[in-house]
C-alpha cells in the first residue's frame, strides 16, 4: 500500500469537506429528465387530428415503483424543474468526485470511520 503523507491527507479531507457542503446548495434536487411533448386530444373534429397537436405540452419523468412516470410541469414551474435535474447532475459530479477522493484515502490507508464519530462527540 502506498502511504500518503500528512499534507496531502489534510488537502484531500478539506477538499472533500468542500464538496460535502456544497451538497446544502442543491435544495431543488430532482433526479429525472425534462420532456416536451405534443399530444392529440378525444375531440374527433378537433384539428390536432389534422397535424396541428396541442402543446407542446413539459413534463418531468421519473422512475419509481419500478415504472417511469411522467409529472406534468406547469409552466410556472418548469424553470424550477430544469435547475433541479440540472442539480442533480451536479450531485452525480460532486460524488465521482468524492469517490476519488476516498478512494485515494483509502489506498493511502488514511480513509477513517472515526471522523463521523469525532465530530458527533464535540
Amino acid at each position: 500500500m502506498n502511504t500518503l503523507n500528512k499534507e496531502k491527507i489534510a488537502a484531500l479531507l478539506r477538499q472533500r469537506c468542500r464538496l460535502l457542503n456544497q451538497l446544502a446548495d442543491l435544495p431543488l434536487l430532482l433526479h429525472g429528465s425534462y420532456l416536451e411533448r405534443f399530444s392529440t386530444c378525444s375531440r374527433p373534429n378537433c384539428r390536432c387530428h389534422d397535424g396541428q397537436k396541442h402543446g407542446p405540452r413539459s413534463y418531468l419523468v421519473v422512475y419509481r415503483d419500478q415504472a417511469q412516470r411522467q409529472v406534468y410541469l406547469p409552466l410556472s414551474q418548469i424553470k424550477a424543474a430544469r435547475r433541479g435535474i440540472a442539480q442533480y447532475q451536479r450531485l452525480l459530479k460532486i460524488v465521482d468526485q468524492l469517490t476519488t477522493i476516498n478512494i485515494q484515502l483509502l489506498r493511502g490507508e488514511a480513509l477513517s470511520v472515526q471522523e463521523k464519530e469525532e465530530k458527533k462527540k464535540k
